[in-house]
């Protein structure tokens, strides 16, 4: 991990994410040009902020943890560059699912 993304640490309920390389080649050695690849929906969490605060008081925590692989909506999230590399920062709830090991 580099210097920047080792220190810093998501606020609330908020998770960064590193999404998974588009595919460039099919099974069989076709190139796929950039125009027709389609945006990855598989991401790797790499930091997961604390949790978000219930009514009551109490702190409600995150439901993934770094290093487990999600399923992303088609859009959202904000883009955030960390020493050169491109990542997403989401809510929790806005993550569609996540996938068993």
């Amino acid at each position: 991990m580099s210097g920047a993304l080792k220190r810093f640490i998501p606020m609330f309920d908020r998770v960064l994410l590193q999404r998974a390389e588009a595919l460039t080649k099919t099974k069989g050695g076709i190139v796929i040009p950039e125009n027709a690849q389609q945006k990855v929906a598989e991401a790797t969490v790499v930091a997961v902020g604390p949790g978000f605060r219930a009514e009551n008081g109490t702190t409600v925590g995150p439901s993934v943890a770094v290093g487990d692989k999600v399923l992303l909506p088609e859009y959202g999230g904000t883009k955030v560059t960390l020493d050169d590399t491109d990542y997403v920062l989401m809510r929790d709830s806005d993550l569609l699912g996540k996938f068993s090991s």
